[in-house]
């Protein structure tokens, strides 16, 4: 902690002088086009409810009631009661450097690599054996780990869903709001460990600023405790292994203890001296600048011809292979969010079709409001990224593992989504103002159709931004690791160059790292700008640059949050003990849950004492298949769920708490309008690559195609005649196709699958009819 202090020190007035220069000279660069929510999760929570874990003080499985808030941190209560009530929790997981696993053998695998030669196998270890057969196990290299079970399969596919975006969200990295203390963390931490010979990404870059400093330190403490301790434990296998996990887990937090306090007085120590370092650079910026430009050329004439040879061996040949693997799964999962925000809201536009009223509305859109914080929604987009794979280079460049890059990837789909859904609020809130119940549909088409070209055009600026980010987190230490050597030696006499009252700002180990980073940079603005021309990738030319193209959106962007339940109806719900004089507990009541809860059919309890209910600890369960049957009855019922949600998928759950019959049913007689309307959305999507230069330009242009085959759909009642006039006034205005352009060049494989899987499932619904029914529905099908 010493070492690391006097880096951040040194990493502190450059960090200073950089964001001092920079608020000066100005950066420009492409302007989003989507606005931006300030606090997305204001009075919302991400999940509650009842599940089994393990008790490490009396070898037990009982019920316990977890809540997630907007922190994503994991509380367990004793029960439902005691949160409540506003009792403190019994204990909270931060999910920093965690792993979530759904089967024993992923654990007892990442599990015998903790202590060298204990091999554990399934089924060996009783403390390991599960109440149930749907596991999920929270793994940590230092810290303790957690164990939870489940009773159906669909319980375990949502918990699993929430809890890795409980780790994917602690995972993020540190804010880039603070443009001093973030960037002189991070070159502090990479610096220490480059002088300890670790080049390359590193996983454990995650959480706060102490827990990393504490993975920091357990990376080198843990070989050795592990030697010193391990030949000392006694007892049967699964026992050495416990125990071990437990002193880990006390001494990753001790040294927790010690980094936060040593960090937190680092930080105070600089900022108290920050004000004369900003006077020193406002009155030497010019020449402070001169300094570093005389210096960064005496150590070109020393790197640069180094690095340009290794650029040409060892770099050129991989970065088209390394981009391509970047591209293809970050493209697929970026054009998934595209394909979830598009269905959903023309299902909304389904449900206010049959029911169309400011309520329903209101109901659709505080669900839709919180689309991109539903991890189990989400989850579809979040699995395409996942098949990331850099096998075979991933050795050569010293990547630790592509869940980096995953995991980066997913936060940037996630607040892409956030940010089209935010923009499609505004744009509805305000065209709704006035607006008759019959203009509903129109109305979202419109704002529909606004949005998904400014989603096309920032998601290319977004991918673009993070590939050279990642090429460069994979090439540069790999350069500067080959470099050292030869360099390293030479670059302590350019100090001499440097007049010692610019010296806090000009550290030569910094400018020869700039040199190295634009010597590569080069190649891959090239390699990115020529993927950007493949029409493969669906990226946007860099030749197409926005500005402030939409000055009217942006202003929307200041306007508060919309409360849709409670403007539009529907949110003067009274809650159970809102009289309660406690106000913690009233706004923890208030709170509205983004993923919905787990429905079980009926109102008795399912389980004593509503979550005191103790499971039999391990040594007394004789077979696995036999506790699982104790859990029968209550399986079947969560099995059941809701009505409307017996075989669905369980990305299809509601976003509130409520059960989804506020779902709109379509009556029978209206079955022949949802299948001319699937027929809309089957083939009119948006697609970006056709249209980057004739759609996006300084205003938004109606587009000038028409929605295929839907003049050929004969409306079966007044309802559905009134719908087809009002598209064919205006292409730009169907009430439900999301575009008037094909989007068959667009689609990635997953999509064609997927549109297999929706024809298939109208050829089951219309065997299912009778025979006139059945005959027309088939006739709308090819239509």
């Amino acid at each position: 902690m010493g070492e690391f202090g006097r880096l951040y020190e040194q990493q502190y007035a450059v960090a200073l002088f950089n964001k001092m220069r920079f608020d000066i000279e100005g950066g420009g660069g492409p302007q989003n086009q989507l606005l931006h929510r300030k606090v997305p999760l204001k009075n919302k929570s991400i999940f509650s409810g009842a599940l089994f874990q393990y008790l490490e003080e009396n070898k037990k499985w009982r019920n316990r009631f977890l809540f997630i808030p907007d922190s994503y941190n994991i509380n367990f209560y004793e029960n439902k009661q005691a949160y409540d009530r506003g009792l403190h929790p019994k204990g909270t997981i931060i999910c920093a450097g965690y792993r979530v696993l759904t089967s024993m053998e992923e654990y007892l695998e990442l599990l015998n690599t903790s202590l060298p030669g204990v091999k554990a196998k399934v089924g060996s270890s009783p403390f390991l054996k599960c109440a149930t057969q749907f596991p999920l196990i929270l793994w940590h290299p230092y810290a303790r780990h957690y164990y939870f079970c489940v009773v159906t399969e669909k319980e375990q596919q949502k918990w699993n869903a929430v809890f890795q975006d409980c780790v994917r969200h602690t995972n993020n990295g540190l804010p880039e709001e603070c443009k001093v203390q973030t960037p002189a963390f991070t070159d502090a931490v990479r610096l220490y460990r480059q002088a300890h010979g670790h080049y390359g990404t590193w996983e454990m870059m995650c959480g706060t600023p102490p827990q990393i400093l504490a993975n920091l330190v357990m990376e080198t403490l843990l070989p050795e405790m592990r030697d010193l301790i391990a030949p000392k434990l006694k007892g049967k296998m699964h026992e050495r292994q416990r125990n071990w996990i437990l002193i880990s887990d006390a001494v990753y937090g001790l040294v927790q203890s010690q980094t936060q306090a040593q960090y937190e007085a680092v930080v105070q120590s600089c900022e108290a001296g920050r004000p004369p370092l900003e006077t020193t650079i406002r009155t030497d910026m010019d020449q402070i600048i001169t300094s570093k430009e005389h210096v960064t050329s005496k150590i070109r004439t020393l790197v640069l011809p180094k690095a340009e040879k290794l650029l040409k061996v060892s770099i050129q040949p991989y970065i088209s292979s390394i981009l391509d693997a970047l591209m293809e799964p970050t493209s697929r999962g970026f054009f998934e969010v595209r394909d979830l925000f598009f269905r959903e809201l023309v299902d909304m536009s389904k449900n206010l079709l049959n029911d169309g009223n400011k309520e329903k509305l209101g109901e659709h859109m505080e669900k839709i409001s919180m689309l991109a914080f539903h991890p189990v929604k989400m989850q579809s987009c979040y699995e395409k990224v996942e098949t990331l794979s850099l096998e075979g280079l991933q050795q050569r460049f010293d990547v630790s593992s592509p869940s980096v890059f995953v995991q980066r990837a997913q936060i940037l789909m996630r607040e892409q989504m956030d940010d089209a859904v935010y923009t499609f609020e505004q744009l509805l809130h305000q065209s709704l103002e006035g607006q008759e119940q019959e203009d509903f549909c129109k109305t979202i088409q419109r704002c529909q159709d606004r949005v998904i070209k400014k989603f096309d055009y920032d998601s290319s600026t977004v991918r673009k931004k993070f590939f050279r980010e990642a090429l460069l987190q994979i090439f540069i230490p790999y350069m500067l690791k080959q470099l050292s050597p030869s360099c390293s030696a030479e670059l302590p006499h350019f100090q001499e160059l440097i007049f010692e009252d610019f010296s806090r700002f000009i550290l030569v180990e910094n400018i020869s790292e700039e040199v190295v980073l634009h010597t590569v940079m080069k190649d891959i603005m090239m390699a990115v700008k020529e993927a950007a021309v493949q029409r493969r990738h669906n990226l946007y030319r860099d030749s197409i640059v926005l500005t402030n193209s939409d000055p009217n959106l942006h202003l929307l962007g200041e306007n508060p949050p919309i409360d849709w339940a409670e403007e539009y109806g529907g949110g003067q719900e009274e809650m159970d003990g809102e009289n309660t004089g406690d106000p913690e507990v009233q706004k923890r009541r208030r709170m509205k849950q983004v993923v919905s809860m787990i429905q079980i059919e009926g109102n008795a309890p399912v389980l004593p004492n509503e979550s005191c209910l103790e499971v039999p600890a391990a040594d007394n369960i004789p077979e696995e298949e036999t506790a699982v049957r104790s859990d029968t009855s209550l399986s079947q019922k969560s099995e059941k769920q809701v009505p409307n949600g017996t075989k669905e998928d369980v990305n299809k759950n509601a976003v509130d708490d409520k059960p989804p019959t506020n779902r709109s049913i379509l009556k029978e007689e209206e079955t022949e309008e949802v299948k001319a309307i699937s027929n809309c959305e089957e083939g009119a999507r948006l697609n970006p690559a056709d249209t980057n230069k004739d759609t996006i330009s300084s205003t938004e242009k109606p587009s000038d195609s028409p929605v295929r085959e839907v003049e050929a759909v004969t409306p079966s009642d007044q309802q559905e005649n009134h719908i087809m006039a009002s598209t064919q006034d205006s292409h730009t205005e169907n009430p439900i196709a999301p575009s008037q352009h094909d989007d068959r060049g667009f689609q990635s494989p997953t999509n064609e699958a997927a549109e297999e899987e929706h024809k298939a499932g109208k050829e089951e619904c219309n065997d299912s009819e009778t025979g006139e029914d059945a005959g027309k529905g088939e006739s709308m099908d090819h239509q």
